[in-house]
């Protein structure tokens, strides 16, 4: 039985906690020890300041009845209507009497299932996964690295080795002839001269300073278990669930190695896409995208277009999490499901629309000199081209008649006359 979590471990560990299951019971499904599973949550979880919906962050005791202002005199800079509804009144206020919620000092610890987590300011304790691992990374890593050693034993192998060095002999020729005395390894003797513990350094080594430093491993990435629950059979049992539910798909359009990138967001449905240029093929630039898109809608718009998304196992979605749910407390607004490695026909839909954006930038050409008001005119011509699966009408004119003019409006789009829609370069050449 593993004291060790991986990080799909972690991300059931997160989803029973939600659920409100007792440590005992979590304990049984991981096959792990509760104990285990306690000191997991303890280690790992993160205190939150944060409110609620018309709420902001605010433990003091009498809050629900206060009703004073301008405690901070007339330079307030927050103007709010009560002090109460300000997080810094706490700061200023001489009545602040300081609310505490015990029930995070008794197990589960956390918060994350708690039924009153939507009406409570108070400081919060949550467990997240992603945030879990890479502090249990990080702890792992820095208990390995370092040196252990006392001082009279550098001392005592500096009168060895220092002289020897800088006579010109090498680390290898002074171990061969010195083991007994040194009484450690020849990489340990590098190790120590790295750490600049004796007087010479790896400036006196000839050789060592010829030699290109050796390839570091990349710093820990989101795990490939975060599409757990999330695979393209998971998507068909969830469309068997919801045969009408609108379908969205996502991907990426590169230009020049290295370079800007567009992210394509595909509405298979009235055939209508967006386009969002990037300035790196990154999971945090996708992330942006849809923060962005969030803010621009509303809540109840954005989950009306995109109650459930489809895309590739590329590295710049990797982060469905912050897509779905970019905050703990706003709870999930989007579903996001993976089609199986090699298999595109699974997104077919913006594939093949993907041939349209490649008329105008052909494979290979450069993004960097364009900006988004270029990606928005492409797109305006691409939506306003007639199609002959939508009865001849416009993704542009399909798209208004479901979701309204307002809606296209917010994302800037507007419709081209088409004896004026242009898909060539030349549209783009300035």
């Amino acid at each position: 039985m593993s004291a060790f979590f991986s990080y799909e471990e972690r991300l059931h560990l997160q989803s029973n906690l939600k659920e409100g299951l007792s440590f005992k019971e979590i304990s049984r499904r991981l096959r792990k020890d509760p104990s285990t599973i306690s000191r997991e949550v303890r280690k790992y979880s993160s205190e939150i300041a944060t409110g609620y919906p018309g709420q902001a962050h605010n433990t003091c005791k009498n809050r629900r009845t206060c009703n004073r202002r301008k405690i901070c005199g007339e330079n307030c800079s927050r103007r709010a209507l009560y002090c109460k509804n300000c997080n810094l009144c706490s700061q200023s206020c001489p009545d602040y009497k300081e609310e505490i919620c015990w029930a995070r000092f008794r197990a589960p610890y956390i918060c994350n299932g708690c039924t009153e987590i939507g009406k409570c300011s108070l400081v919060k304790t949550f467990y997240d996964a992603e945030k879990a691992h890479i502090r249990a990374n990080e702890t792992i890593s820095e208990s390995r690295s370092g040196l252990c050693v006392a001082e009279q034993e550098v001392i005592r192998l500096n009168k060895i080795l220092t002289p020897l060095v800088q006579q010109g002999q090498s680390l290898h020729q002074i171990y061969i002839n010195h083991k007994d005395e040194l009484m450690c390894s020849e990489k340990t003797m590098y190790n120590y001269i790295d750490a600049c513990l004796f007087d010479v350094r790896n400036i006196d080594l000839p050789r060592k300073v010829r030699f290109r430093e050796r390839y570091k491993k990349p710093e820990f990435k989101v795990d490939k278990s975060c599409r757990v629950g999330r695979t393209y059979e998971e998507f068909e049992k969830f469309l068997e669930k919801s045969p009408d539910i609108a379908v969205v798909q996502m991907d990426s359009v590169i230009g020049s190695k290295g370079g800007k990138c567009l992210l394509t967001i595909h509405f298979v449905d009235t055939s209508f896409m967006l386009a969002f240029l990037r300035d790196a093929n990154t999971s945090k630039s996708v992330t942006d995208v849809f923060t962005y898109l969030y803010e621009t809608l509303g809540d109840r718009t954005f989950k009306t277009l995109f109650p459930v998304i489809v895309t590739d196992n590329g590295s710049e979605f990797s982060n469905p999490k912050a897509i779905e749910q970019p905050d703990i407390l706003s709870g999930r607004k989007t579903r996001v499901y993976y089609c199986d490695a090699g298999k595109p026909y699974q997104k077919g839909a913006i594939e093949v629309n993907h041939e349209l954006i490649r008329r105008i930038l052909p494979k290979g050409a450069s993004f960097d000199q364009l900006t988004q008001e270029d990606i928005d005119l492409m797109m305006n011509h691409i939506n306003s081209y007639k199609r002959k699966k939508l009865n001849n009408r416009s993704p542009y004119e399909t798209f208004s008649f479901y979701h309204g003019e307002e809606v296209l409006e917010k994302l800037g789009c507007e419709p081209v006359p088409a004896g004026d829609i242009l898909l060539k370069p030349s549209l783009l050449k300035k």
